[in-house]
């Protein structure tokens, strides 16, 4: 069985805030596949006994921008999950589980958060599982990174799903959702209090997982350079497509001129090397995720733009004090 209850549908174009409600429940691995897959518009899903009884339970509770979610399964469920703009960190209470069993296969541990890698689809395998989640909107995790880490307009915040935690941000991330739960069931999703809880959760996930992504230079933050700054968001979060200095200076509703002479006045470089910078930056990131068995410097180099690896190579050193082989081996 199945229920969804959005209680604010009515307030939520003024408010932009409706309750979410959602409930699944059953004995039949078949319903268990379409109930929960349709929750991630999941594909591939199969469920089946596991020596004894088959049962489900799925609840959420929050609003578009934070649910807290319970699933509980006697039983095996596996499944394909698609890329979402969603963060979601889940852990076990009971049970096994793996939450990538295609590129990662790392294990849970009771009790120990992990992100879901939902930049990218993922499959996922559970048995006999009691899992708490957390989802988390991508516009509520991106607003509190650019106060926090002052991160910008970007696409990806560079997080690293299998970061060692640190159990201190742990400890902080519990109390922020003991807090969010206690005000859920006092109040809702209405006022002042749940809307400074959700935005101290996802500071707290950020704390978790902070973001790896270039930050934007001190020089852009201030307010009389609003327009240097959108030229700034603008090549971080377009910096994976060809840019010139006229999609630059056209997002920031600059002159040519002008944003090459405010580039090299406020970041003592020009737009088109500050374009390079950010993508040696994403390479750095994509080097460390990527297995040294399977992956080669050059793949990557030209994902980015670099088509010369030895003026890439030389590059990458005078940023960052190694050679990029150095840090794909680490």
């Amino acid at each position: 069985m199945t229920t969804i209850d959005d209680t604010a549908s009515d307030r939520a174009a003024a408010e932009d805030r409706s309750t979410v409600r959602l409930e699944a429940f059953g004995g039949s691995p078949d319903a268990a596949v379409v109930d929960l897959s349709g929750f991630y518009a999941g594909r591939h899903w199969s469920a089946r006994t596991s020596g004894r009884p088959f049962s489900y339970r799925y609840t959420a509770v929050g609003d578009a921008d934070v649910t807290l979610r319970r699933s509980q399964i006697a039983g095996s469920i596996r499944g394909l999950v698609p890329a979402s703009d969603e963060y979601i960190v889940q852990w076990l209470t009971a049970g096994h589980g793996i939450p990538d069993v295609v590129h990662d296969r790392v294990p849970m541990v009771r009790d120990v958060p992990m992100l879901f890698p939902t930049a990218r689809e993922f499959v996922f395998d559970y048995q006999d599982h009691d899992q708490r989640l957390v989802h988390m909107s991508r516009r509520l995790v991106h607003a509190v990174a650019d106060e926090l880490f002052h991160t910008g307009e970007v696409a990806d915040l560079g997080l690293d799903h299998l970061r060692t935690l640190d159990p201190a941000t742990v400890t902080h991330w519990r109390g922020s959702l003991a807090l969010l739960s206690r005000a859920l069931r006092v109040g809702g999703v209405e006022g002042l209090l749940w809307h400074t809880l959700t935005r101290g959760t996802a500071a707290a996930f950020l704390r978790m997982y902070p973001p790896t992504v270039v930050p934007l230079p001190p020089a852009v933050l201030l307010p009389r350079r609003a327009r240097l700054r959108a030229a700034v968001e603008y090549v971080h979060e377009h910096v994976a497509e060809p840019l010139t200095v006229s999609d630059v200076a056209r997002a920031a509703g600059l002159s040519v001129r002008a944003t090459q002479e405010a580039f090299q006045r406020h970041l003592g470089m020009p737009p088109l090397r500050y374009v390079q910078h950010v993508r040696l930056e994403r390479v750095r990131h994509e080097l460390l995720q990527t297995d040294a068995t399977t992956g080669s410097v050059q793949a990557v180099a030209r994902v980015w733009g670099f088509a010369h690896l030895g003026r890439f190579s030389a590059a990458y050193r005078n940023a960052f004090g190694e050679y990029p082989r150095e840090t794909l081996r680490r």
